[in-house]
């Protein structure tokens, strides 16, 4: 087996079901202290961070990515052990084999070679992990980030290891998200009869009128890389079971996917101004899940767009489709991120796979960039 695919194979044989690592990263800062990277373990609560440096100085590239992996699913209706990596016609399957773990593999490999080539190297090559990406996102990359801020940290590009190809390797990757922001809005009514409601207050009723405006309401008209913002209702929960009671309140969970044509503020600021027109006595609790990101061709972007080109022959297309991903931390000390990796089209699925054949490209896409960025900065 090539190096990568036998690696491949090592980390998903270990079960790192979030937010548990299972020695993951244990595994990879053994290959790159051999590599001659210096690595800096840092555990926060439950969850493993590794933050893995070679050279020294600007500029400084960043692999990100994750060990954790979604829970398996009932494990009777996968065709094999999620946890026994197993190649069954050209096709490796288990848990994490798209995401993430054959991206980490390939990154890694491809650091190793690089570095191996090019020990002598202008700037740093970094790697960075985590094993609570597909968790709450508490302790990890958002965490690692704010420590490197307070460290003085600088960094200059950033390549994700989230599958974003389609059809085929290199055919897509994201060079933006856009932010999630979501909001538990509570209407207060008064309860009673049914038979009565002159002696009540309806605040499903009341809240209607107001939920209709939302949904009609045009938040902005996108960009050149973002479609507009949405806003949809995910649940609606009201009244007491019985037919005959008018219910007290009303609660409604909805979410925002938003492009950076709005802020998360005036997002806010529009649906508080609807709820007050509508006259409603609410409550409404927002989180902000992560603020949207857009690197616009340049200097990451062409190198990743060149690197796909020599390896596949293919002229990526540029995304921001999707939901959220680790990209949406580090943009925040990192004005260029690029997402580029494998099939998303098995991620989180029973019998989740990749092409064993799109490995050892996704790691010669990782390697061809490292060296077209170093060839930039030579010129």
């Amino acid at each position: 087996m090539s190096a990568v695919l036998d690696l491949t194979c090592e980390l998903i044989a270990r079960p790192s079901v979030t937010p548990d690592d299972a020695g993951c990263q244990a595994l990879l800062a053994a290959r790159l202290k051999q590599a001659g990277f210096q690595c800096d373990h840092l555990r926060l609560g439950e969850v493993d961070n590794l933050w893995a440096t070679h050279g020294q100085g600007a500029p400084v590239l960043v692999l990100l990515g994750h060990t954790d992996v979604v829970p398996t699913g009932p494990r009777e209706a996968w065709a094999s052990d999620p946890f026994m990596p197993q190649i069954r016609d050209g096709v490796l399957y288990g848990r994490g084999t798209a995401d993430m773990k054959g991206s980490v593999a390939a990154f890694v490999v491809a650091a190793e070679q690089f570095v191996a080539a090019h020990p002598d190297h202008p700037g740093t090559l970094a790697v960075l992990l985590t094993s609570d990406e597909e968790g709450p996102s508490v302790d990890g990359t958002k965490v690692v980030v704010e420590l490197l801020r307070e460290r003085g940290e600088r960094l200059d590009w950033c390549i994700v290891g989230e599958p974003t190809s389609v059809e085929r390797t290199g055919d897509m990757i994201k060079n933006g998200r856009r932010g999630t922001m979501s909001g538990r809005l509570t209407v207060k009514g008064i309860q009673g009869h049914i038979a009565y409601p002159q002696l009540a207050r309806n605040p499903i009723h009341q809240a209607l009128p107001a939920l209709a405006e939302l949904a009609a309401t045009r938040w902005d008209e996108g960009n050149a890389f973002f479609p507009p913002t949405s806003w949809q209702i995910s649940n609606m929960h009201g009244g007491t079971g019985a037919s005959n009671v008018i219910p007290g309140h009303v609660t409604i969970d909805f979410n925002f996917r938003f492009c950076t044509e709005s802020t998360a503020e005036s997002l806010q600021q529009r649906v508080h101004a609807v709820l007050d027109h509508h006259g409603l006595e609410y409550e409404l609790a927002w989180t902000i899940g992560g603020q949207p990101f857009l690197t616009t061709p340049g200097t990451l972007v062409n190198a990743v767009q060149a690197a796909i080109r020599a390896e596949t022959g293919l002229e990526t297309e540029l995304s921001t489709t999707g939901g959220t991903s680790d990209g949406r931390f580090i943009a925040q000390i990192c004005s260029q991120v690029v997402e580029v990796g494998p099939s998303n089209a098995s991620i989180h699925k029973i019998d989740e796979h990749i092409v064993v054949a799109d490995i050892e490209p996704i790691k010669n896409i990782y390697r061809r960039t490292l060296q077209e960025l170093q060839r930039q900065q030579a010129v």
